[in-house]
């Protein structure tokens, strides 16, 4: 069972988390306007690479407590990447008969944050020497 800090550490990064998605998403939609959902993408990217990079330096260092984690990973990481608005975007771009842009956009939703995750794991694996 989880601690009333730990479920208050996931909800109050999941807020926080959200917040910067929904900014982050309309910035990058604006700059770049297109079929392709941009602005998911881009935050799904973002957050894949930063949780290989926390990951990558939680394997190093105990200064980050489960609090401290769970806020970062489950809540704020959490809130940042939108596996469900990827999800129905690519249910609009198929029902709209965009195929290509949904194969596109699933495309680089999975192959784009994985690779991501380990760029951003080994690339701060290695920083940490």
């Amino acid at each position: 069972m989880m601690s009333w800090q730990t479920i208050l550490a996931i909800g109050s990064g999941g807020f926080l988390g959200a917040v910067t998605r929904a900014y982050l998403n309309g910035l990058i939609n604006h700059q770049l306007p297109h079929t392709l959902p941009f602005g998911t993408l881009g935050v799904n990217l973002l957050g894949s690479f930063i949780i290989g990079m926390l990951f990558a330096y939680f394997n190093y260092t105990t200064l980050f407590s489960i609090h401290a984690k769970s806020f970062l990973t489950t809540g704020f990481l959490g809130g940042l990447t939108t596996y469900s608005t990827f999800a129905m975007e690519t249910v609009f771009l198929l029902s709209g008969g965009n195929i290509i842009m949904a194969a596109a956009n699933m495309a680089l939703n999975l192959f784009g944050t994985i690779l991501m995750a380990g760029i951003g794991y080994f690339s701060f694996r290695h920083f940490l020497g």
